[in-house]
């Protein structure tokens, strides 16, 4: 999912903070702050110029390929449209699910499966591991695997964090569970009110190109209220963009990144 400040009551909070460990306990100041770094440190992958520097989380793949993914789903109102617009265009694509969502809409997470597609893991609810307390990542991962495999019937390889934040909790959540994390290299910004088709090819447009994983929202679930209309509205052009372009556009699991 795209790094997009928390909204708090109509107000974006764009604090990332790292959770206070008792210097006592780690035997002074600095051991404190190690341990503080140690775990606030991978959430910094969300900004673009760490992303570069780590091309397999970000999710560089083949140079003839472009990775679709889809998050905050499965959606009710939502996620089937995309459904038949992908299968219109003949595309896969990669949506990582929230278990939340999951499983309020199980019919919907089995036909994302049964269509061909790939489903991935993005947490239980849309929170910042940042912010949650210790422990609440490790279970809540390990039970949305366990969840997709109920319903879907299908193993999920890749993990995304909510906000990009990768947590240590989560790097060693995500280890445990046998999931990758992997992030994007662009994204559409179409999760705010202003967003329309035509905006959220333009943001994506400049990262067109191979070895690119995109980033999009099938679900106004934390977005903007139909917020998922533009992004809906933008995907025949997206697509056809990859295409024009010389490069297949489908989900992580063809995009050879490996696991």
């Amino acid at each position: 999912m795209r790094w997009d400040p928390p909204v708090q009551n109509g107000h974006v909070d764009t604090r990332i903070r790292a959770r206070r460990v008792p210097a006592v306990a780690l035997g002074g100041t600095a051991a404190a702050l190690g341990v503080a770094l140690a775990h606030t440190l991978p959430a910094a992958t969300w900004l673009a110029p760490v992303r570069r520097r780590t091309p397999r989380i970000a999710g560089r793949g083949f140079t003839d390929h472009v990775a679709l993914t889809l998050d905050d789903g499965p959606d009710g109102a939502s996620t089937p449209l995309f459904l038949d617009e992908l299968d219109r265009l003949g595309c896969r694509a990669t949506f990582f699910v929230l278990g939340s969502m999951l499983s309020r809409h199980p019919d919907v997470g089995r036909r994302i499966a049964a269509d061909g597609h790939e489903i991935a893991v993005h947490g239980w609810h849309h929170d910042n591991a940042l912010l949650t307390r210790p422990g609440r990542v490790c279970a809540e991962l390990a039970r949305t695997v366990r969840l997709v495999e109920d319903v879907c019937g299908v193993r999920p390889r890749w993990y995304r964090p909510p906000y990009g934040a990768l947590s240590a909790e989560a790097l060693v959540a995500a280890r445990r569970n046998g999931l990758r994390p992997i992030l994007w290299t662009a994204w559409g910004r179409d999760w705010t009110a202003s967003a329309t088709p035509e905006s959220v090819l333009s943001a994506l447009s400049p990262g067109i190109e191979g070895g690119a994983t995109l980033l999009l929202h099938d679900s106004d679930v934390t977005s903007a209220p139909g917020a998922w209309k533009s992004t809906l509205g933008a995907l025949p052009a997206v697509v056809a963009s990859c295409r024009d372009a010389g490069l297949a556009v489908g989900a992580l699991r063809d995009h050879g990144i490996g696991h």
